[in-house]
């Protein structure tokens, strides 16, 4: 009875506060957007109620400073932004400021090179010989690389022993990761197809394919064939080395509120690189549930877990980290840390939720996975 009495006040809470909060996210007092919910039902104002206590919580004790979006199928059940972009000018973030993805980008790059196996201009079983035929390692995939099964050694640990010593402000990019692996051919962790290993070098590499395949930049051709075509005009990739100034508003902390550095390695895109918003990964989010750009069966290949009996736990398919459930249902997630940046891009495939935050600070930004599945009353078996 305590429990349903509960439900209600929280139910009626909700309503309420979200019937206040309307639609505009306009700037509010002590760097909180205010929350904007689209009122479909009791359920969803349960929800809503439930995530807002959860990040509200978080943000008056100094834990949390970022953007939220929780949605089902089409319905944004909640979202929000608290806290501020840039701490010393007091900037606001409001829904629509961009945060490097980070690891979330992958996803994204993935979705680049499923695009142009669609279009016939690559195989998932090409070797990355095929592309650069001097590269050193032999047997090598794009399917290995998707899959992070290809053994290759981390790029950033190489490039700090072999790039420019003398002068680290000379930024690095995808092409040049690859004449350093040519030139010094560093020792790889495992030989191709052994096991998987979460690797960086892997999605540097598919940036640098879908530059030859398409005879343009990767900031390029995922704008023109991924962010137009989706509509997430607040999307763009950075490269240090084409803008050395840091274009975006939203500055990435580390430690308490020291800015973090803009690293040479941000020249490397693919892996990591893409600044976008909430609501812009929610119409991405989207298209994958509508199959309008990639039919079912080509994006069925994306949510395959490629994994061994050894480390069934490392589920990972084109993009995606997979939890497996044993009736067969999926969560599709990623993550992703970078210089002051953290980010969580979470997909229930049966129910098709959708949880995205973004925070800029990455001491107190630290999220579980699990937590937010909870939030969202997503039944996960992940420990």
């Amino acid at each position: 009875m305590q429990h349903f009495v509960f439900s209600v006040i929280l139910i009626v809470s909700a309503l309420f506060l979200f019937s206040c909060s309307g639609e505009s996210g306009e700037s509010t007092p002590g760097g909180v957007s205010g929350a904007v919910y689209y009122p479909l039902n009791s359920e969803h104002a349960f929800y809503a109620a439930r995530i807002d206590s959860f990040f509200q919580n978080r943000y008056n004790r100094g834990l949390f400073n970022g953007t939220v979006l929780f949605a089902e199928g089409n319905n944004i059940v909640y979202r929000n932004a608290l806290g501020f972009g840039d701490f010393r000018k007091k900037d606001t973030l409001t829904i629509d400021s961009k945060f490097q993805l980070a690891s979330v980008t992958k996803p994204l790059t993935a979705f680049g090179i499923i695009l142009l196996e669609n279009e016939g201009k690559l195989s998932f079983q090409d070797s990355v010989r095929h592309f650069f035929p001097e590269f050193p390692y032999e047997n090598i995939t794009i399917h290995q690389l998707l899959v992070h099964r290809s053994g290759l050694p981390a790029y950033m640990y190489f490039a700090d022993e072999y790039w420019k010593e003398d002068d680290r402000d000379i930024t690095i990019n995808n092409f040049d990761v690859i004449d350093l692996m040519i030139e010094y051919e560093p020792m790889r962790y495992y030989y191709p197809g052994q096991r998987y290993n979460y690797n960086n070098t892997n999605y540097c590499l598919l940036a640098a394919i879908v530059e030859k395949v398409s005879g343009k930049s990767y900031t390029e051709y995922m704008k023109q064939n991924v962010f137009d075509r989706i509509d997430m005009y607040n999307t763009e990739v950075y490269n240090r080395e084409t803008n050395p100034e840091k274009p975006f508003p939203v500055v990435g902390y580390t430690g308490y509120r020291r800015t973090a550095d803009n690293t040479y390695l941000n020249g490397v895109v693919g892996d990591k690189g893409i600044y976008s918003t909430v609501e812009d990964l929610f119409k991405f989010n989207r298209v994958l549930f509508n199959y309008s750009l990639i039919d079912s069966s080509k994006l069925y290949k994306a949510y395959l877990p490629a994994h061994d009996e050894l480390h069934d736990h490392d589920n990972y398919g084109y993009g995606w980290r997979i939890n497996m459930r044993s009736d067969s249902t999926k969560i599709v997630y990623h993550t992703g840390w970078w210089k002051g940046f953290r980010s969580y891009f979470i997909r229930e495939l049966n129910t098709e939720k959708c949880i995205v935050v973004l925070t800029n600070r990455s001491n107190s930004g630290v999220l579980g996975t699990k937590e937010l599945y909870e939030l969202f009353d997503i039944e996960t078996e992940i420990e």
